[in-house]
């Protein structure tokens, strides 16, 4: 491995996210070049080939997109990585990206440790020397992973009585098939091995290809769909058939299910539907979820996925069909299937086993939100009342959830398991759900005694404000607070902030809890002025979410009227991250804010870089330097580089800059030498309750 730093390529039309960048990568031991364009950074490669290029997508002139496409095109520059920003998030955008060449695209914002790890993990790919070894050695280990999945599977297609066969689309041809495919046909494995796909059935390979083609592109049919297989002896047999395609490498294979129907033709096949949906809910019936399970075991082995079974049951079903009678009660069942329906994606399955009992299968690749949150989602929807007869009636179901491969690797299994955890769920009580591994269960309960817990302190208003003061480091006086939320959990420990916050926004209660601090924040701020307190600014901390979920807006004039105080009072803190969440929506917002008079300030800042380009968009009065910056910036030159930038960048754009986690005088010293403006910190003071705030308020104190 090079043992002098790697030097990398900056190329942005924007000079503010280039020197971030800079002081981000250097930090890091990079060396860096700039370029503020396309030519000016093809000039520059041509000069000194650097070891990697962060190339921002949208500039004038040559953009992002032709400049990777002729550095790929050019055999002298074609291996040096490419990684490219862009606040664009379109897959289009992402995928043109792919396309002209570049190994990486970060979407904007993207914070400094995801940009850091991609920038080492994609030179280490170039320390090697050879990125086709590389990929040739990592094809090798799939190909192993592939083969051991291959033979475990191979066991579980013997044990199907269906005809199961695997087909390449590249060369359309089996590659595998089980000893149910030989024995409905009448070949051995070696002769069946060699007979051509049109042979076996009433389809042209032209035909054969478009509907894989179509299965490959998602429109094939979804549904099993009848068709005829021939027999050495040249005799058909009518089959159903279920057809999956899954990719492996450059090549996708067809999964193809038979089912033997000799005996269910004319009359019969209406009974098969009926003996495979429920006549009720139309949705499948115990026999045919059992079926589309081994076909979702198929794709999990292939494509590496994870599979959960989720068995439901309505919780007090019994007493709904006692109080409003059958007819009632179907109804319900037939509007809940329709919500458990509304909550999967297209590869999943929901099933009616009996009854009031639900089942599903939900295929989790990677990437999607993990299970707990796709129960959560269930939970939610089935606590919405139904109307019957009239009335809202509210129902909640006890579910029990299996995984593939850790609780079972056979469909009989994964439903037992989940009966089975769906059993011990019933048995804590109503609207719960156990995991039938049992890590996951002690998880999962600690979860939701702690999201019962919260919903019970959000109904009682449970919370408690403390106060930060903020210091003018021009003076030493208090010149601000900043009110933070606490939770003092009955017979527990305190539980800081960091924990219960997320839960609130997961539970959808963010904007309650929210509103709660705004109106005792006001209505604090006007206490303090009518008892002679000298009068100060309060931070309150917002969320994304209550912008985007609650009404921010409304509750802070509504708290503003109702305390009687000057809106400047007030000053809100978001952090620079839920700034992009929702640009439009969120500069809308803030602009409300300002034209009422509400001060705002970003707190957090220096985490991210991508809000750079938007800063000057933002109406915004302050920043606050982030406290990772802080706690190092007397012993660390990169830290004391950004802080620098921060503040330099504040005062240019006319905004004031703050201070978190203010520790040591070394750090105050630093920071009044650079000139930020204000600071909080220990070596002020800690968060403080209400009395012990007014105590020091009243001594007046200068703490510089």
């Amino acid at each position: 491995m090079p043992t002098v730093p790697a030097t990398l390529l900056i190329v942005d039309d924007e000079a503010q996210v280039r020197k971030l960048l800079q002081v981000l990568l250097q930090n890091q031991g990079y060396r860096t070049l700039t370029a503020s364009s396309g030519e000016e950074a093809l000039a520059i490669v041509e000069q000194q080939s650097p070891d990697l290029i962060l190339l921002d997508i949208m500039m004038p002139g040559m953009d992002g997109y032709e400049v990777a496409s002729t550095l790929k095109t050019d055999k002298a520059t074609s291996d040096i990585p490419i990684i490219m920003l862009s606040a664009l998030d379109e897959r289009s955008a992402r995928l043109t990206g792919l396309e002209a060449g570049a190994e990486e695209y970060l979407s904007k914002p993207v914070e400094s440790a995801e940009l850091w790890l991609r920038v080492r993990n994609l030179l280490r790919l170039k320390a090697s020397g050879d990125y086709l070894k590389s990929h040739n050695m990592m094809l090798e280990k799939l190909l192993l992973q592939r083969t051991l999945d291959l033979e475990r599977f191979r066991s579980a297609m013997d044990a199907s009585a269906d005809a199961v066969f695997l087909i390449s689309r590249s060369s359309m041809s089996l590659i595998e098939f089980n000893l149910s495919a030989c024995m409905v046909l009448g070949y051995t494995p070696d002769e069946l091995l060699h007979v051509g796909l049109a042979e076996l059935g009433d389809s042209s390979i032209e035909q054969l290809e478009e509907l894989y083609d179509l299965i490959i592109a998602g429109d094939g049919p979804r549904e099993p769909i009848e068709a005829r297989v021939r027999c050495k002896n040249g005799s058909h047999v009518p089959v159903e058939v279920h057809r999956r395609a899954y990719k492996t490498g450059d090549d996708w294979i067809i999964v193809c299910i038979a089912r033997d129907i000799t005996h269910s033709k004319d009359s019969e096949l209406r009974l098969l539907k009926m003996a495979r949906y429920d006549t009720l809910t139309g949705l499948p019936n115990r026999n045919l979820f059992y079926t589309s399970l081994q076909v979702g075991l198929t794709e999990a082995v292939y494509s590496g996925w994870q599979l959960a079974v989720v068995t439901v049951s309505l919780d007090d079903f019994k007493l709904v069909n006692e109080t409003w009678g059958h007819l009632i009660s179907d109804q319900m069942l037939v509007e809940l299937g329709q919500r458990l329906s509304s909550c999967l994606n297209v590869t999943d399955t929901l099933g009616r086993m009996d009854g009031d009992e639900f089942a599903l299968i939900l295929m989790i690749r990677e990437g999607q939100a993990d299970i707990q949150r796709l129960v959560d989602n269930i939970r939610q929807v089935l606590r919405a009342p139904c109307q019957l007869d009239g009335h809202d009636v509210l129902m909640s179901a006890s579910m029990g959830i299996a995984l593939y491969p850790g609780d079972g690797e056979q469909a009989h299994d994964l439903i037992k398991h989940a009966n089975t955890a769906m059993n011990r769920a019933k048995q804590v009580g109503r609207d719960t759900f156990r995991f039938y591994t049992s890590q996951m269960n002690i998880e999962a309960l600690a979860r939701l005694e702690i999201e019962t817990a919260l919903r019970e302190a959000v109904r009682t208003q449970a919370f408690e404000l403390f106060y930060q003061p903020k210091i003018s480091l021009s003076d030493g006086r208090v010149c601000g607070l900043e009110a933070l939320i606490r939770w003092h959990r009955t017979g527990y420990a305190n539980v800081p902030p960091a924990i219960f916050v997320p839960i609130l926004e997961n539970l959808g209660l963010i904007s309650d809890v929210g509103k709660w601090v705004i109106d005792n924040v006001c209505a604090q701020i006007a206490r303090w002025q009518r008892s002679g307190v000298a009068p100060l600014q309060v931070a309150v901390n917002v969320s994304g979410r209550q912008i985007m979920e609650g009404d921010l807006i409304a509750d802070i004039q509504q708290a503003i009227r109702d305390s009687g105080i000057e809106p400047f009072w007030l000053e809100v803190e978001l952090t620079e991250g839920s700034l992009m969440e929702n640009t439009a929506l969120t500069i809308a917002s803030l602009q409300k804010l300002r034209a009422i008079g509400v001060k705002i300030s970003i707190d957090d800042f220096g985490t991210g870089y991508s809000s750079l380009a938007y800063l000057r968009r933002f109406p915004i009065d302050k920043l606050k330097i982030d406290i990772a910056f802080i706690r190092e910036v007397t012993s660390n030159p990169q830290d004391a580089a950004i802080a620098r930038t921060i503040i330099e960048l504040a005062r240019g754009l006319s905004l004031q800059v703050i201070a978190e986690g203010i520790e040591t005088p070394e750090q105050l010293a630093f920071l009044i030498a650079n000139g930020c403006d204000q600071g909080q910190g220990y070596l002020f003071s800690r968060p403080l309750p209400l009395d012990e705030l007014e105590t020091l308020l009243r001594e007046q104190r200068h703490f510089i």
